[in-house]
Protein backbone atom coordinates (compact mmCIF):
# COMPACT_ATOMS: atom_id res chain seq x y z
CA UNK A 1 0.00 0.00 0.00
CA UNK A 2 1.41 3.16 -0.82
CA UNK A 3 2.10 5.76 1.72
CA UNK A 4 -0.55 8.68 1.98
CA UNK A 5 -0.66 11.66 4.39
CA UNK A 6 -3.62 11.23 6.92
CA UNK A 7 -5.43 13.82 8.91
CA UNK A 8 -7.38 13.01 12.10
CA UNK A 9 -10.97 12.81 12.17
CA UNK A 10 -12.44 12.30 15.57
CA UNK A 11 -15.73 9.84 14.72
CA UNK A 12 -18.60 9.98 17.23
CA UNK A 13 -19.92 6.52 18.62
CA UNK A 14 -23.75 5.72 17.29
CA UNK A 15 -26.04 6.41 19.77
CA UNK A 16 -28.51 3.74 21.41
CA UNK A 17 -31.63 3.11 19.19
CA UNK A 18 -29.77 4.42 15.75
CA UNK A 19 -31.39 2.01 13.21
CA UNK A 20 -28.71 0.29 10.98
CA UNK A 21 -30.09 -0.64 6.93
CA UNK A 22 -33.59 -0.35 8.78
CA UNK A 23 -32.96 -3.75 10.34
CA UNK A 24 -30.42 -3.20 13.39
CA UNK A 25 -31.72 -1.17 15.99
CA UNK A 26 -28.22 -0.28 18.19
CA UNK A 27 -28.49 -1.54 21.69
CA UNK A 28 -25.09 -0.04 23.54
CA UNK A 29 -21.66 0.04 22.79
CA UNK A 30 -19.72 -2.77 23.21
CA UNK A 31 -15.85 -1.61 22.69
CA UNK A 32 -14.38 1.16 20.71
CA UNK A 33 -10.91 1.62 18.87
CA UNK A 34 -9.37 3.99 16.94
CA UNK A 35 -10.54 2.97 13.64
CA UNK A 36 -13.91 1.84 14.81
CA UNK A 37 -16.48 0.50 17.57
CA UNK A 38 -18.36 -2.28 18.06
CA UNK A 39 -22.23 -2.29 18.68
CA UNK A 40 -24.44 -5.03 20.70
CA UNK A 41 -27.69 -4.53 18.35
CA UNK A 42 -31.16 -6.16 18.05
CA UNK A 43 -32.07 -7.93 14.82
CA UNK A 44 -35.67 -6.14 13.82
CA UNK A 45 -36.37 -8.61 11.17
CA UNK A 46 -36.02 -12.19 13.39
CA UNK A 47 -37.24 -11.57 16.93
CA UNK A 48 -34.85 -12.17 20.00
CA UNK A 49 -31.70 -12.17 17.98
CA UNK A 50 -29.03 -10.04 18.99
CA UNK A 51 -26.10 -9.13 17.43
CA UNK A 52 -22.51 -7.67 17.61
CA UNK A 53 -21.90 -5.03 14.56
CA UNK A 54 -18.42 -4.52 13.97
CA UNK A 55 -17.91 -0.71 12.18
CA UNK A 56 -14.74 0.29 10.36
CA UNK A 57 -14.18 3.35 9.43
CA UNK A 58 -12.24 4.21 6.20
CA UNK A 59 -12.62 8.00 6.30
CA UNK A 60 -10.37 8.59 9.70
CA UNK A 61 -7.34 7.79 7.39
CA UNK A 62 -8.66 11.21 5.42
CA UNK A 63 -6.83 10.56 1.65
CA UNK A 64 -9.41 9.45 -0.71
CA UNK A 65 -7.06 6.83 -2.79
CA UNK A 66 -6.59 4.97 0.65
CA UNK A 67 -10.28 5.24 1.68
CA UNK A 68 -11.70 3.98 -1.38
CA UNK A 69 -8.74 0.76 -1.23
CA UNK A 70 -9.94 0.20 2.45
CA UNK A 71 -13.02 0.08 0.97
CA UNK A 72 -13.04 -2.38 -1.99
CA UNK A 73 -10.85 -4.67 0.35
CA UNK A 74 -13.31 -4.56 3.21
CA UNK A 75 -15.76 -6.18 0.76
CA UNK A 76 -13.69 -8.23 -0.81
CA UNK A 77 -12.98 -9.93 2.81
CA UNK A 78 -16.35 -9.56 4.54
CA UNK A 79 -17.17 -11.84 1.49
CA UNK A 80 -14.86 -14.19 2.39
CA UNK A 81 -15.94 -13.66 6.17
CA UNK A 82 -20.03 -14.79 5.79
CA UNK A 83 -18.93 -18.31 4.27
CA UNK A 84 -17.07 -19.43 7.44
CA UNK A 85 -19.03 -21.77 9.47
CA UNK A 86 -17.36 -23.39 12.66
CA UNK A 87 -18.10 -23.48 16.31
CA UNK A 88 -15.50 -21.13 17.72
CA UNK A 89 -16.36 -18.51 15.35
CA UNK A 90 -18.93 -16.08 15.33
CA UNK A 91 -21.33 -16.45 12.18
CA UNK A 92 -21.08 -13.65 10.12
CA UNK A 93 -24.52 -13.06 8.76
CA UNK A 94 -23.76 -9.89 6.75
CA UNK A 95 -21.96 -6.40 5.78
CA UNK A 96 -22.54 -3.05 4.56
CA UNK A 97 -22.02 0.68 4.04
CA UNK A 98 -23.75 3.50 5.47
CA UNK A 99 -23.26 6.74 6.32
CA UNK A 100 -19.80 6.43 5.02
CA UNK A 101 -18.62 3.98 7.30
CA UNK A 102 -18.77 0.13 6.66
CA UNK A 103 -20.38 -2.82 8.94
CA UNK A 104 -19.75 -6.21 9.46
CA UNK A 105 -22.52 -8.42 11.65
CA UNK A 106 -21.93 -11.46 13.34
CA UNK A 107 -23.58 -13.67 16.27
CA UNK A 108 -23.81 -11.86 19.34
CA UNK A 109 -21.35 -13.98 22.24
CA UNK A 110 -22.63 -13.82 25.79
CA UNK A 111 -20.25 -14.15 28.30
CA UNK A 112 -17.00 -13.20 29.78
CA UNK A 113 -13.74 -12.42 27.78
CA UNK A 114 -10.82 -14.10 28.99
CA UNK A 115 -8.96 -10.63 29.49
CA UNK A 116 -11.63 -10.34 32.73
CA UNK A 117 -11.40 -13.73 33.64
CA UNK A 118 -7.08 -12.79 33.88
CA UNK A 119 -8.26 -9.71 36.02
CA UNK A 120 -10.28 -11.21 38.39
CA UNK A 121 -7.62 -14.07 39.26
CA UNK A 122 -5.10 -11.11 39.47
CA UNK A 123 -7.36 -9.18 42.34
CA UNK A 124 -7.72 -12.64 44.35
CA UNK A 125 -3.85 -13.27 43.88
CA UNK A 126 -4.58 -15.81 42.02
CA UNK A 127 -3.41 -17.93 38.28
CA UNK A 128 -5.40 -19.67 36.17
CA UNK A 129 -5.33 -23.13 36.16
CA UNK A 130 -3.25 -24.74 33.27
CA UNK A 131 -5.82 -27.22 32.73
CA UNK A 132 -8.42 -24.96 32.06
CA UNK A 133 -6.44 -22.67 29.94
CA UNK A 134 -5.23 -25.67 28.33
CA UNK A 135 -8.89 -26.64 27.36
CA UNK A 136 -9.12 -23.14 25.94
CA UNK A 137 -6.10 -23.52 23.86
CA UNK A 138 -7.30 -26.79 22.13
CA UNK A 139 -10.31 -24.88 20.84
CA UNK A 140 -8.87 -21.72 19.94
CA UNK A 141 -6.58 -24.09 17.65
CA UNK A 142 -9.49 -25.56 16.13
CA UNK A 143 -10.41 -22.22 14.76
CA UNK A 144 -7.20 -21.21 13.75
CA UNK A 145 -6.61 -24.43 11.93
CA UNK A 146 -9.97 -23.65 10.11
CA UNK A 147 -9.30 -20.49 9.18
CA UNK A 148 -5.83 -21.26 7.93
CA UNK A 149 -6.86 -24.32 6.04
CA UNK A 150 -9.24 -21.92 3.94
CA UNK A 151 -8.46 -21.44 0.21
CA UNK A 152 -6.84 -19.03 0.20
CA UNK A 153 -6.22 -18.95 3.90
CA UNK A 154 -7.50 -16.44 6.37
CA UNK A 155 -5.44 -15.13 9.39
CA UNK A 156 -6.80 -13.24 12.53
CA UNK A 157 -3.94 -11.12 13.18
CA UNK A 158 -5.50 -9.54 16.65
CA UNK A 159 -5.54 -12.74 18.87
CA UNK A 160 -5.57 -11.79 22.47
CA UNK A 161 -7.23 -12.05 25.22
CA UNK A 162 -9.92 -9.39 25.54
CA UNK A 163 -11.21 -11.27 21.79
CA UNK A 164 -11.73 -14.18 23.25
CA UNK A 165 -14.72 -15.41 25.01
CA UNK A 166 -16.03 -17.96 26.61
CA UNK A 167 -19.76 -18.55 26.72
CA UNK A 168 -21.83 -19.87 29.74
CA UNK A 169 -21.84 -23.47 28.67
CA UNK A 170 -17.73 -23.28 28.45
CA UNK A 171 -17.28 -23.03 24.55
CA UNK A 172 -14.38 -20.72 23.64
CA UNK A 173 -15.34 -18.41 20.68
CA UNK A 174 -12.47 -16.04 18.72
CA UNK A 175 -13.89 -13.07 18.14
CA UNK A 176 -13.59 -9.27 16.31
CA UNK A 177 -12.49 -9.86 13.07
CA UNK A 178 -11.17 -6.26 12.61
CA UNK A 179 -8.10 -7.31 11.53
CA UNK A 180 -8.09 -10.36 9.48
CA UNK A 181 -6.79 -10.99 6.30
CA UNK A 182 -7.28 -13.40 3.29
CA UNK A 183 -3.50 -14.21 2.13
CA UNK A 184 -3.67 -14.16 -1.61
CA UNK A 185 -0.93 -15.99 -4.22
CA UNK A 186 -0.02 -12.71 -5.55
CA UNK A 187 0.26 -9.97 -2.36
CA UNK A 188 1.26 -11.96 1.00
CA UNK A 189 2.34 -8.77 2.68
CA UNK A 190 -0.82 -8.86 4.12
CA UNK A 191 -2.67 -5.40 3.91
CA UNK A 192 -5.51 -5.42 6.68
CA UNK A 193 -8.88 -3.78 5.74
CA UNK A 194 -8.06 -1.35 8.70
CA UNK A 195 -4.55 -1.27 8.10
CA UNK A 196 -4.48 -2.52 12.17
CA UNK A 197 -0.83 -4.30 13.47
CA UNK A 198 -2.65 -5.70 16.21
CA UNK A 199 -1.44 -5.51 19.87
CA UNK A 200 1.73 -4.66 20.98
CA UNK A 201 2.43 -7.24 23.47
CA UNK A 202 1.04 -10.07 21.62
CA UNK A 203 2.00 -9.10 17.96
CA UNK A 204 4.78 -10.66 16.31
CA UNK A 205 7.84 -8.00 14.73
CA UNK A 206 6.64 -9.09 11.35
CA UNK A 207 3.31 -7.59 11.94
CA UNK A 208 4.05 -4.30 12.43
CA UNK A 209 4.50 -2.72 8.76
CA UNK A 210 7.33 -2.43 6.48
CA UNK A 211 7.06 -2.98 2.29
CA UNK A 212 9.16 -5.66 3.10
CA UNK A 213 7.56 -7.41 6.08
CA UNK A 214 4.98 -10.45 5.33
CA UNK A 215 2.71 -12.66 7.80
CA UNK A 216 1.26 -15.85 7.51
CA UNK A 217 -0.07 -18.75 9.97
CA UNK A 218 2.89 -18.29 12.03
CA UNK A 219 1.97 -14.70 12.93
CA UNK A 220 -1.25 -15.92 14.44
CA UNK A 221 0.78 -18.53 16.28
CA UNK A 222 2.51 -16.28 17.89
CA UNK A 223 0.00 -13.87 18.94
CA UNK A 224 -1.77 -17.37 20.40
CA UNK A 225 1.40 -18.27 22.25
CA UNK A 226 1.41 -14.56 23.93
CA UNK A 227 -1.99 -14.95 24.96
CA UNK A 228 -1.62 -18.03 26.61
CA UNK A 229 1.75 -16.61 28.55
CA UNK A 230 -0.69 -14.04 29.43
CA UNK A 231 -3.48 -16.29 30.99
CA UNK A 232 -0.79 -18.72 33.00
CA UNK A 233 1.18 -15.55 34.36
CA UNK A 234 -1.34 -13.05 34.87
CA UNK A 235 0.18 -10.19 33.18
CA UNK A 236 1.08 -9.81 29.52
CA UNK A 237 4.34 -10.62 27.88
CA UNK A 238 7.10 -8.02 26.63
CA UNK A 239 6.38 -7.12 23.13
CA UNK A 240 8.33 -7.85 20.25
CA UNK A 241 9.73 -4.93 19.77
CA UNK A 242 11.26 -4.22 23.05
CA UNK A 243 12.40 -8.10 22.85
CA UNK A 244 14.53 -7.20 19.70
CA UNK A 245 16.20 -4.14 21.49
CA UNK A 246 16.61 -6.17 24.82
CA UNK A 247 17.32 -9.83 24.60
CA UNK A 248 15.94 -11.50 27.53
CA UNK A 249 13.14 -8.92 28.53
CA UNK A 250 10.88 -11.73 28.33
CA UNK A 251 10.61 -13.56 31.80
CA UNK A 252 10.26 -17.32 31.96
CA UNK A 253 6.93 -18.00 32.47
CA UNK A 254 7.82 -20.99 35.27
CA UNK A 255 9.74 -18.00 36.76
CA UNK A 256 5.98 -15.96 37.21
CA UNK A 257 4.31 -19.14 38.16
CA UNK A 258 6.21 -22.26 38.96
CA UNK A 259 3.00 -24.47 38.84
CA UNK A 260 3.05 -24.56 35.11
CA UNK A 261 4.49 -27.69 33.34
CA UNK A 262 7.66 -27.65 31.64
CA UNK A 263 5.72 -28.80 28.46
CA UNK A 264 3.39 -25.68 28.49
CA UNK A 265 6.44 -23.44 28.94
CA UNK A 266 8.58 -25.34 26.23
CA UNK A 267 5.23 -24.90 23.95
CA UNK A 268 4.92 -21.72 24.48
CA UNK A 269 8.28 -20.33 24.00
CA UNK A 270 8.73 -22.19 21.00
CA UNK A 271 5.00 -19.93 19.78
CA UNK A 272 6.75 -16.78 20.39
CA UNK A 273 10.24 -17.36 18.58
CA UNK A 274 10.89 -14.08 17.26
CA UNK A 275 11.92 -15.25 13.88
CA UNK A 276 8.70 -16.88 12.17
CA UNK A 277 11.04 -19.79 11.27
CA UNK A 278 11.91 -21.00 14.44
CA UNK A 279 8.40 -21.09 15.45
CA UNK A 280 5.93 -24.33 14.95
CA UNK A 281 5.30 -24.79 11.53
CA UNK A 282 1.81 -25.06 11.91
CA UNK A 283 -1.15 -24.49 14.08
CA UNK A 284 -1.57 -28.39 14.18
CA UNK A 285 2.23 -28.53 15.25
CA UNK A 286 1.89 -26.54 18.15
CA UNK A 287 -0.99 -28.16 19.50
CA UNK A 288 1.14 -31.37 19.60
CA UNK A 289 4.00 -29.31 21.30
CA UNK A 290 1.29 -28.08 23.62
CA UNK A 291 -0.71 -31.35 24.50
CA UNK A 292 0.95 -33.81 23.00
CA UNK A 293 -1.85 -35.11 20.91
CA UNK A 294 -3.97 -33.65 18.06
CA UNK A 295 -7.07 -33.00 20.29
CA UNK A 296 -7.21 -32.16 24.00
CA UNK A 297 -11.10 -32.63 23.50
CA UNK A 298 -10.78 -36.01 22.19
CA UNK A 299 -7.94 -37.45 24.15
CA UNK A 300 -7.85 -36.12 27.87
CA UNK A 301 -6.95 -39.23 29.79
CA UNK A 302 -3.31 -39.14 27.22
CA UNK A 303 -3.07 -35.38 27.79
CA UNK A 304 -3.20 -35.78 31.71
CA UNK A 305 -0.26 -38.38 31.26
CA UNK A 306 1.92 -37.46 28.90
CA UNK A 307 1.63 -33.54 29.58
CA UNK A 308 3.05 -34.17 33.61
CA UNK A 309 6.11 -34.48 33.56
CA UNK A 310 7.30 -36.38 37.34
CA UNK A 311 8.51 -33.01 38.54
CA UNK A 312 4.93 -31.13 38.05
CA UNK A 313 3.58 -34.26 39.82
CA UNK A 314 5.88 -33.75 43.10
CA UNK A 315 5.19 -30.18 43.03
CA UNK A 316 1.31 -30.83 42.79
CA UNK A 317 1.24 -33.01 45.37
CA UNK A 318 3.84 -31.63 47.74
CA UNK A 319 1.79 -31.09 50.93
CA UNK A 320 0.22 -35.16 50.39
CA UNK A 321 4.14 -36.22 50.10
CA UNK A 322 4.88 -34.31 53.14
CA UNK A 323 2.55 -35.35 55.58
CA UNK A 324 2.81 -39.83 54.70
CA UNK A 325 6.81 -38.75 55.30
CA UNK A 326 6.10 -37.29 58.64
CA UNK A 327 3.85 -40.34 59.46
CA UNK A 328 6.52 -42.49 58.20
CA UNK A 329 8.84 -41.03 60.39
CA UNK A 330 6.80 -41.31 63.42
CA UNK A 331 5.65 -45.18 63.23
CA UNK A 332 9.80 -45.98 62.80
CA UNK A 333 10.22 -44.07 65.81
CA UNK A 334 7.61 -45.69 67.83
CA UNK A 335 8.81 -48.89 66.44
CA UNK A 336 12.47 -47.89 67.26
CA UNK A 337 11.60 -47.07 71.32
CA UNK A 338 8.33 -49.21 71.72
CA UNK A 339 10.28 -52.23 73.24
CA UNK A 340 12.11 -50.00 76.14
CA UNK A 341 8.54 -48.46 76.74
CA UNK A 342 7.06 -51.78 77.47
CA UNK A 343 9.97 -53.11 79.36
CA UNK A 344 9.76 -50.12 81.96
CA UNK A 345 6.16 -50.98 82.07
CA UNK A 346 6.60 -54.65 82.86
CA UNK A 347 8.73 -53.15 85.77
Amino acid sequence: MAAYKTRLIVAEPLQPDTILRERYRIVELIGQGGMGAVYKAEDLRLEGRWCAIKEVLPEMYGAPEITEEIHEQFYREASVLARLDHPNLPKVSDFFAEGGREYLVMDYIPGADLESLILEKRRAGEFLDERTVLLWADQICDALEYLHSQDPPVLHRDIKPANIKVTPEGRIKLVDFGLVKVLTPDDSRTITVVQGRGTAAYTPLEQYGGETDRTDPRSDIYALGATLYHLLTGVPPADAKERFLHPGSLRPLREINPRVSARTEQAIAWAMAMHPADRPPSVQAFRRALLGTDSLQQDYPMFTLTRTTWQDALYANRWTLTLILALLIIAILMTIFSPSFSVRLVQ
